[in-house]
């Protein structure tokens, strides 16, 4: 919708927009499988990063809406897992080059913002390593196994760790220093 603008210059429709595509879409579907679902069942939502962090770029209310979202989670683990039995959980994967994600900022001759964001990651985080889909498949795998049959309500960072950073080791002010 209007993810690639500035968030002061949102509208209200593409903001909601962005809440419901994000965040309600998690609530509705968790309404209608949930009492469809086996006991000990799990469901998983895809965040981002953007829910706490600024990250310029990343607009039209997303960063808002993945908020709601990792919200929604705890409040859906603790409903859907005294009612249907079930754990609900979301995982917030760091930078990956994928069709929707390389749409995103895309100018004839420049990097695509997830270009940028891959290369920022590499360069800042603790595990300097490209992240691949089968990363974040085999983290949804192991949150949908009964090895993780007490994890619920939980924001699973699939990142090379870049959200435990404070600091970009890449910054101009850091130049020079070893």
């Amino acid at each position: 919708p209007e993810v690639t603008k500035p968030l002061l210059e949102t509208s209200r429709k593409g903001y909601l927009a962005a809440a419901s595509a994000s965040a309600y879409s998690y609530v509705s579907l968790v309404q209608k499988f949930g009492p469809l679902m086996n006991e000990g069942g799990s469901a998983l939502s895809l965040t981002y990063i953007a829910s706490e962090k600024v990250i310029p770029g990343y607009g039209g209310g997303m960063s808002s809406a993945k908020a709601q979202l990792e919200s929604d989670t705890r409040t859906l683990a603790f409903e859907a897992g005294r009612k249907h039995g079930i754990r609900i959980n979301t995982i917030s994967a760091g930078p990956l080059k994928s069709r929707a994600a390389s749409a995103i900022g895309k100018e004839p001759g420049q990097k695509t913002f997830i270009e940028y964001a891959i290369d920022y990651s590499k360069a800042n985080a603790p595990l300097a390593q490209d992240l691949y889909s089968d990363d974040v498949g085999n983290s949804a795998l192991f949150l949908c196994s009964p090895m993780a049959r007490t994890v619920t309500g939980v924001t699973l960072y699939v990142d090379n760790g870049l959200h435990a950073m404070g600091m970009a080791l890449d910054s101009q002010s850091m130049a020079g220093r070893d």
